[in-house]
């Protein structure tokens, strides 16, 4: 039997090692692919876009917020894996009725780690998962501080606009970027545009994920505040932890030289 408490201070036990999982976080679902899980992935949300052919191989289950227990019942799991941030509560207690589930609940760097470790020790990965883990600190340690703070806000969503704010793994990754999060609320406040240009950031970030921004928004934006400056950003890269974060911090550099060229 393997038992560990999740993130969220909830007891996962389990009497073997898990033969079929059912993943309702897309960038754990990567994870779970790097760790070399093709076979005991049974199910996946329509969100969970990496690795592209599981889209076509795997179960989908639903999205994030709601899923089929139906389906879930029928692919007969012996692990959920879940999170306290993306998914709804009332189904995740559903879910424990009939099988067991691990919650993550990440919103810095540290319990990323964690969390890679905990998934690592319940399906008996744990030497690939810490291999990942060495590598995401040893790419980190790369990372080039810059020399002054440049002021930003990262916008999620568009009517209403959506930030993330202080207590988010997206603030602790624009941190580790180089960048100051002038955003003090704990979360995802909802502040018009005009409320964030006059705290005067040095860049609004617009992100790629969860609302799909494009060049075309920028260009809207401009329109309205030219003295603004607007920059998408790959969404995946500050907010998706797990083994995405191998790639970060090669972008956060290299974005950081883009604005420094700018």
């Amino acid at each position: 039997m393997v038992e560990i408490i999740d993130q969220i201070g909830k007891h996962v036990r389990l009497n073997a090692k898990p033969k079929r999982i059912i993943s309702l976080v897309p960038s754990i679902t990567e994870f779970l692919c790097d760790l070399g899980l093709g076979e005991q992935v049974v199910g996946i949300t329509k969100f969970c876009v990496h690795p592209k052919d599981w889209r076509n191989e795997k179960e989908i289950i639903g999205g994030t917020k709601q899923q089929h227990l139906k389906k879930i019942k029928d692919l007969n799991p012996d692990l959920i894996i879940a999170s306290k941030e993306e998914n709804v509560k009332t189904y995740v207690e559903k879910l424990l009725k009939f099988c067991p589930v691990y919650v993550s609940d990440v919103s810095d760097f540290d319990s990323a780690i964690q969390m890679m470790n905990d998934i690592g020790f319940l399906i008996k990965k744990q030497d690939k998962a810490i291999e990942i883990i060495q590598n995401i600190k040893q790419r980190f340690e790369l990372l080039h501080k810059p020399t002054q703070n440049v002021k930003v806000v990262y916008c999620i969503w568009k009517n209403p606009w959506m930030w993330a704010g202080s207590d988010t793994f997206i603030s602790k990754m624009l941190n580790y970027a180089g960048f100051e999060n002038i955003i003090s609320d704990e979360r995802y406040p909802e502040l018009e545009m005009k409320e964030i240009i006059k705290e005067n950031p040095d860049y609004i970030f617009l992100s790629s994920e969860p609302y799909p921004f494009k060049e075309k928004h920028i260009e809207e934006l401009n329109t309205e505040f030219p003295n603004s400056r607007f920059k998408i950003v790959d969404g995946e890269m500050f907010s998706w932890y797990g083994s995405r974060m191998l790639q970060a911090p090669e972008y956060f550099n290299s974005l950081f030289q883009d604005i420094k060229s700018e």
